[in-house]
């Protein structure tokens, strides 16, 4: 099936929430005048017997209709608030328990390592994991409000039952929600529905009370217990035909995201028999949650149903099964039922295919994968042997965001491969990812100017400078070289979103004290400083709205983006200006200042801040034109590569590791 580009399913994404507020606000007029319609039949007897439109407009009809409207939206406020807290507060909803980095469960661990590799592979901060430990169906599901708070969730189920291709393919199209925007939606509905439903539990306690203290007290007027028990029973009905409807609407809008994620999977993965093969399994072990009772709320979030749902054909929130494999390779199906009557062992349904990146060492990976032209940082350029042995002509770098390439997956197993253990156990502790945001400053000096710059941060437990740590990681930076720099950054990042506001605070305070100790900021310290801004600050899991739809309204900020950007990728300012220019043409007026100027750490925050608040259909010109700055003369440096990289991530367009090279490979 087609598979849109990244940018036009965020802007199919954004259209979807609005949508979806639409409807519900559909839904909310037409349940408060059927709650006014039965409260009219109640009491038209006790007022007169005006005509339905004038009572409406009556103080009868107007209270009961704010009574309604406020119940519905102070419910739905009261779950929106509840969910404020992103992905983590939906896992422990679901009673889901985070799955330590350092982990020595085998399965915990393959988990982890196929996330990490897809995080890398794709360019966004690795999610959070947790597991459903009393839940032995196959489902997984992600949630939060945007990808740098992302959670991961799967049952115990999957990670026993399914092999690593099988797993792979499941977390490839989770990942694929997570790159489309699709857990905002999903968590939202889960707040949109619960207004409605507590009408309808409403409802339902008045039918209970009326009914049942009418049985037990013949005291008290009969007539009066039927009137509260009937009027239940109408709120009842009016409410859970709303939810109906509102799951209508959940499952039309669910099914075509699942098709949609289960083809950027075959697409992540290049391996349609790894996902194809996990959804037979689910077809015939089932991915039920059973032991929840918020299975029905998830059903629109899980890999596979969640919950059993009457009028299934209607309300189910994923395509069938047999249609899903189908779709993603004709013939498949038939293959996985044979394999089956073979009598295969299940955990032989698809075979584990490993994929190694070969002997080459990380930097010689690399070299292939994001240098292949770099004269200045490699002396002899090897073509990847992943890339086509014709020439391909120049593709835009907007069309790599939001992928997972061959090349980009082998830098990220051979990278995992290559960290030393207690290095990589480092990065899953606060302590070792706040150190590591240190010895990322220094690893490159002497060692005396990285002693002197250490003593400038202030003494702390946790957050000052810890040379017991620092010299296990000062040692592997310096092996693995700058093109490791940001991947074991995003490996730390979970750990780093564990610190409190406060600590976040002071870390970021350190970060800036060892950048500015030389009077001078390079492109990697502004790179750094600007990330962990990004993901750290207050209001960093917030999603940003969309307040721009033209270039005019941002012009400011375009000129000092691409001025940076055209002094980095050039030698001396006459070129800096001509490329500074040559960038500009498609979006300014004829009237640009004719000289790139310099651009600081805060106005290159403002600027991005200001972007980031485009119509998502307007970026991909702006990555385009930084990526010509970095690309114009044949060469792309880990420097620039990491600057490329940082304006992708605060735009909220996450990109891969390929793709920097002029040609594309």
């Amino acid at each position: 099936m087609a598979n849109p580009g990244f940018f036009q399913r965020q802007a199919h994404a954004r259209r979807n929430t609005g949508l979806l507020i639409v409807l519900f606000l559909t839904a909310v007029t037409l349940i408060t005048l059927a709650v006014c319609l039965v409260g009219y039949l109640v009491t038209r007897s006790q007022t007169s017997v005006l005509p339905f439109h004038y009572w409406l407009t009556s103080s009868h009809g107007l209270t009961t209709a704010l009574a309604v409207v406020l119940l519905i939206g102070v419910g739905s406020l009261v779950r929106w608030a509840d969910l404020a807290g992103g992905g983590s507060r939906v896992a422990k909803m679901v009673g889901a328990r985070p799955i330590e980095p350092d982990t020595n469960d085998p399965e915990e661990r393959k988990f982890r390592n196929i996330v990490e590799e897809m995080a890398i592979a794709s360019g966004v901060p690795v999610p959070d994991l947790y597991v459903m430990d009393n839940e032995t169906s196959i489902n997984a599901f992600v949630a939060g409000y945007t990808p740098g708070e992302a959670v991961m969730v799967v049952t115990h189920g999957a990670l026993t039952h399914l092999t690593r291709d099988e797993l792979q393919g499941v977390v490839g199209h989770e990942f694929s929600h997570i790159l489309n925007g699709d857990m905002r939606i999903n968590v939202r509905l889960i707040a949109l529905l619960a207004g409605i439903l507590m009408l309808g539990q409403i409802g339902q306690f008045l039918l209970r009370a009326g009914f049942y203290s009418g049985g037990r007290s013949r005291n008290r007027d009969g007539r009066a217990q039927a009137a509260i028990g009937l009027i239940g029973l109408a709120l009842m009905i009016i409410g859970y035909v709303g939810v109906f409807f509102g799951r209508l609407i959940q499952a039309a809008v669910s099914r075509q995201r699942e098709m949609l994620a289960d083809a950027s999977s075959v697409q992540f993965t290049r391996n349609p028999e790894g996902i194809g093969s996990a959804l037979f399994k689910i077809g015939m072990k089932g991915g039920y949650l059973d032991t929840t009772s918020h299975a029905s709320d998830m059903n629109h979030m899980c890999f596979g149903e969640s919950a059993r749902m009457k009028f299934s054909s209607l309300l189910a929130s994923h395509p069938p099964i047999n249609e899903r494999i189908n779709a993603i390779q004709p013939g498949m199906l038939a293959r996985l039922r044979s394999r089956l009557r073979d009598t295969e062992p299940g955990q032989k349904l698809r075979q584990d295919t490993p994929r190694t990146a070969g002997k080459a060492g990380l930097n010689d990976l690399v070299n292939q994968v994001v240098a292949p032209a770099r004269g200045r940082s490699s002396s002899s350029p090897v073509r990847s042997s992943l890339a086509p042995d014709t020439p391909q002509p120049a593709e835009k770098l907007s069309t790599r965001v939001g992928t997972v390439s061959a090349q980009s997956e082998a830098f990220a197993v051979q990278l995992l491969e290559q960290l030393p253990s207690t290095f990589r156990n480092l990065l899953y502790t606060r302590a070792g990812a706040i150190q590591l945001c240190y010895a990322l400053l220094i690893f490159d000096l002497s060692p005396s100017i990285q002693k002197q710059r250490l003593a400038l941060l202030t003494e702390h437990p946790l957050l000052g400078a810890q040379p017991d740590l620092l010299e296990k990681m000062l040692p592997a930076l310096a092996r693995l070289g700058e093109t490791a720099r940001f991947p074991v950054l995003e490996l730390a990042m979970p750990a780093l979103r564990k610190l409190d506001p406060e600590e976040r605070d002071a870390l970021l305070e350190n970060v800036q004290k060892l950048v500015a100790a030389d009077n001078r900021v390079s492109l990697f310290e502004l790179a750094l400083t600007t990330f962990l801004n990004r993901h750290l600050e207050l209001g960093a899991e917030q999603v940003v709205p969309v307040k721009y739809r033209n270039y005019r309204q941002v012009m400011p900020a375009l000129r000092r983006l691409l001025s940076l950007f055209a002094r980095a990728g050039t030698d001396t300012p006459e070129n800096a200006d001509k490329l500074y220019l040559e960038a500009m043409a498609g979006f300014g007026t004829g009237q640009e200042e004719s000289r790139a100027g310099k651009v600081s750490m805060r106005e290159l925050r403002e600027a991005l801040e200001i972007l980031n608040r485009l119509s998502p259909l307007l970026k991909p010109a702006v990555i385009d034109a930084c990526g010509y700055c970095v690309t114009h003369d044949g060469q792309v440096d880990v420097r620039e590569y990491e600057l490329m990289r940082l304006v992708a991530d605060q735009l909220d367009c996450p990109m891969p590791l390929r793709g920097l090279s002029p040609n594309g490979d």
